[in-house]
């Protein structure tokens, strides 16, 4: 107590200093305790003092004290006194209360005694629960047990259901095989004995049973009847395909795909009588689809048109080539040989039925061979299409295509040969490339394989003679006989004709075929067609005559080639010899109306006349070329127009020419008369010259009157 209110004593002095709100002396105040009142005082200790004065300062309790200067002991004596006077005020309170104590006990007695018989009640209670549990513990094992048990016995009756009805053979089922007919029902009990002798297959359990013993020689039985009824019906059915003028894809649709499961069964159960009825069904389709396209062949053979023979050639000379066997044949026929014509609309009935031959017979009408390949094609694709799918539905595998259609494929392939042994129709050939490219396509977004590699053969045959053939073209064209191709005729040649048609035709077929090696050999035969042009323009003994047979030839051939498709590099490049050619042309033409004035112009108005030549230009030496220029212009204009309307066939072509020509003349008289500008004297001509205006006026008029 006395360390406390040293405590509070030290706070309160500390502020003091602080705060200055308290005037007191604390060394005074101490220097009063009397060390003799307290013998323990001597064990006191001050050290720490300072620290629990500067802890106590803000104490209100504290400050009071020391504001009042009020005596610790006595302070001390006065808490004492409080602390006694509530000690005895508390004894009194409890001496008034003692009644209400008593009554008090006697309750907290009375309810431990009630409490203490409830646990004894509760007591029982607990007992009696445990009791009860144990038996609900009991009645659950039970309970759980029971549960196990029936669910073995219900897993137990289920598999021994299943076993019963697995093995047991109703006598329903026999009747029906054994005496029923062949249809939907059938297929159902057959598909029910199928199950059970599955059944008995698959399980080893089942094999050792009692009850398989007596069951199984009845399975066998109806199996073998089963499979022998099944083969009766299927072989009926398959000879119904033998029969003349049947429809097959329909049988095979409407009646055969409904039993398909049939060939499943006997796959299954009957694997050697599947193999006879696959070899029948083989041997049966084999003939007739061969028989089929045999006759179909034979009547397409019937509606054949020859179109080109050995000497069908872009270099043959027309006058000797089958003279007699010409005459036989329509001239339009004729022209099919190099132009592609009406023949391209082949390509464009690629999916068109295939020509049903009698009616075509009927109406006397022959096709080009790329018809009937087309068509016989088209009936082989979709004939190789139902096939394909149906032993995929029927048989359930889809290798038995090949060994059918072995036969039907071997006819074709024999009539194909011998008719492209004897094919010497380059454009047909292409034709047939590019069907059988379309089939490839159609056959692709079918999805059907089954000819990829017949197709890709065909088209490795087509190839090489399509080559053989071009090749033929090519050599004719080398080796020709230019004396006997020679006419006295600057006009197209007939030779430049068919290699511009047959050029015209590839490069549109190749549009679509992109094949880079028959480019190359197109520019072999361009070469050689050039060398042979050439050639027959050399025949013509004037100049002149050479050009203008050039000149109409490269005309003819660039108008057949746009005519046709864009012609490419070929076409450019006949346009390059025609824009050469016809310059030379315009000189010779220039050159035999005003030959001294395109010398002059050419020789001595070129000369520097500021470099002072040795010889200049006189009036004298100008005169009589302005004088006879201007008596005979028109005249030399009228002339010209006459000779280009003679020697061009092309009028638009001879009329490009003309202009030129004119252009050219405006040219070397403006470069004259600049020069007769520069002579002495020169304007004494004046009278004579014609002006710029009145040429330009003749120029206009030819050009509208061509």
């Amino acid at each position: 107590m006395a360390e406390l209110a040293m405590n509070t004593l030290g706070q309160s002095y500390n502020d003091t200093n602080d705060t200055h709100k308290f005037a007191f002396d604390l060394g005074e105040f101490v220097g009063d305790l009397s060390v003799d009142e307290d013998n323990a005082s001597d064990d006191i200790s001050l050290e720490g003092l300072q620290q629990e004065l500067e802890e106590c300062k803000n104490d209100d309790v504290v400050a009071n004290i020391l504001s009042k200067g009020t005596k610790l002991r006595d302070y001390t004596k006065g808490v004492e006194n409080n602390l006694r006077q509530v000690e005895l005020d508390s004894i009194q309170d409890y001496i008034k209360e003692s009644d209400n104590l008593v009554s008090l006990h006697d309750q907290i007695r009375d309810c431990d005694l009630i409490l203490s018989q409830m646990e004894t009640l509760l007591g029982g209670f607990q007992d009696e629960i445990g009791s009860i549990s144990s038996d609900i513990k009991i009645l659950q094992e039970k309970s759980m047990d029971m549960g196990l048990k029936l669910k073995n016995r219900k897993v137990a009756e289920s598999k021994l259901a299943k076993f019963v009805e697995d093995i047991i053979v109703p006598p329903r089922m026999i009747d029906i095989i054994v005496d029923g007919e062949v249809n939907d029902e059938y297929m159902r009990t057959l598909e029910i004995l199928s199950k059970k002798l599955k059944f008995v297959e698959a399980d080893s359990l089942v094999k050792t049973s009692n009850a398989l013993k007596d069951v199984q020689p009845e399975l066998e039985k109806l199996r073998q009847k089963a499979v022998s009824k099944v083969f009766e019906f299927i072989v009926q059915k398959l000879y119904a395909l033998r029969k003349p003028k049947t429809n097959i894809q329909i049988l095979q649709q409407s009646v055969l795909l409904k039993y398909r499961y049939l060939m499943s069964f006997l796959k299954e159960h009957g694997k050697e009588i599947y193999n006879e009825v696959r070899a029948a069904y083989i041997d049966t389709m084999n003939k007739v689809l061969s028989a089929q396209f045999l006759a179909y062949i034979q009547a397409l053979e019937k509606l054949q048109l020859d179109i080109a023979t050995s000497s069908d050639l872009i270099g043959v000379e027309a006058r000797g080539t089958s003279l007699f066997s010409r005459g036989r044949e329509p001239l339009k026929n004729r022209s099919a040989v190099f132009a592609l014509g009406d023949r391209l609309n082949i390509l464009k009935e690629i999916d068109e039925p295939a020509l049903i031959p009698h009616i075509a017979e009927a109406s006397s009408r022959k096709y080009p061979y790329e018809v009937l390949f087309r068509s016989l094609h088209k009936l082989l694709m979709d004939s190789a299409s139902s096939e394909y799918l149906f032993c995929g539905d029927f048989f359930g595998e889809e290798s038995i295509f090949g060994e059918i259609f072995a036969g039907p494929l071997l006819v074709i392939d024999e009539h194909f040969n011998t008719v492209l042994s004897n094919c010497f129709d380059a454009i047909g050939l292409m034709l047939m490339i590019c069907i059988i490219h379309r089939h490839q396509v159609i056959m692709s977004r079918r999805r059907i394989p089954c000819l990829d590699s017949y197709l890709d053969k065909v088209n490795i045959s087509l190839w090489p003679r399509f080559k053989m053939v071009f090749d033929m073209h090519l050599n004719s064209l080398r080796n020709a006989n230019v004396k006997s191709l020679w006419e006295d005729d600057v006009h197209p040649h007939y030779v430049m004709r068919r290699y511009a048609e047959f050029t015209a035709s590839l490069i549109h077929l190749n549009v679509e075929y992109g094949d880079g090696q028959l480019e190359l050999n197109m520019e072999r035969l361009r070469m050689a067609v050039d060398d042979l042009l050439v050639k027959l323009a050399k025949t013509f003994t004037k100049p002149k005559l050479q050009t203008v047979f050039l000149i109409n030839n490269y005309d003819m051939t660039i108008a057949v080639l746009k005519e046709a498709s864009e012609g490419g590099k070929i076409q450019m490049h006949f346009e390059e010899l025609l824009k050469n050619n016809t310059a030379v042309f315009v000189e010779e033409l220039l050159l035999e109306h005003f030959s001294n004035l395109i010398k002059f112009v050419k020789n001595r108005a070129s000369e520097d006349s500021s470099a002072g030549s040795e010889k200049p230009i006189t009036v004298a030496e100008v005169e009589p070329l302005v004088k006879d220029f201007a008596s005979r212009w028109k005249a030399a204009i009228e002339l010209m127009h006459k000779d280009v309307i003679t020697s061009f066939s092309n009028f638009l072509c001879g009329m490009d020419i003309l202009r030129a020509a004119m252009t050219q003349l405006l040219l070397y008289y403006t470069r004259l008369s600049d020069c007769i500008k520069k002579i002495a004297g020169g304007s004494a001509l004046n009278k004579d010259l014609v002006s710029i205006s009145s040429i330009m006026y003749e120029i206009r008029k030819y050009s509208r009157t061509f």
